[in-house]
């Protein structure tokens, strides 16, 4: 992928990300939020599976 266009998408994201706080923060908000509840389940998976794979 040419840098030129990595570097386009980049700021793309970044305004994006910038509108869609500014303007919809609860939206954002809860896109956080449930990003970080799948975070937590995942790391939970993981611990567990540890856990018993070393028991």
């Amino acid at each position: 992928m040419p840098i030129v266009l990595k570097k386009l998408l980049a700021w793309g994201l970044v305004a994006f990300l910038i509108y869609f706080v500014a303007f919809r923060p609860d939206g954002a908000a809860q896109l956080v939020r449930t990003i970080g509840t799948a975070l937590m389940a995942i790391a939970q998976g993981v611990g567990d599976f540890l856990t018993r794979l070393m028991s």
